[in-house]
């Protein structure tokens, strides 16, 4: 591979990427962001399904907003979660389809993110 044709990434972008690993990096906020695929859900119901205090799962969801990663509407007194578009079910998809590599290696179906929430998510991690 001819180096000279590589671009190189700048400073600034090496660490918004790096950031953007740092806050998806936590078990806990995978298994947020693997619920709110698809869907809206309120702090309480996140809370409850991951038998977590709702004040842990606010924290965990102000980070992920922060990072733009999730996003909140008002719906009467609650709010509603959700992702914040599509970049990130393929972020989270892709890392999902690299650490069942080996494993597809001996299987042809690879599953799919909803199919791997619906097996861990709701497990605390």
């Amino acid at each position: 591979m001819d180096q000279d044709k590589t671009p190189l990434l700048d400073d600034k972008t090496i660490q918004k990427v790096s950031k953007l690993f740092k806050v998806i990096s936590d078990p806990t906020r995978i298994a947020i962001l693997y619920l709110l695929e698809n869907q809206e859900l309120n702090v309480g119901t996140i809370a409850k399904l991951m038998e977590m205090e709702q004040s842990a799962v606010s924290h965990q969801l102000k980070i992920l907003k922060t990072a733009r990663l999730v996003k909140s509407r008002s719906a009467g007194k609650s709010r509603l979660y959700s992702q914040m578009d599509d970049h990130v079910y393929s972020i989270l998809n892709q890392g999902l389809v690299h650490t069942e590599e080996e494993k597809n290696e001996t299987n042809t179906e690879t599953p799919t993110v909803k199919e791997k929430t619906e097996k861990t998510a709701y497990a605390k991690p």
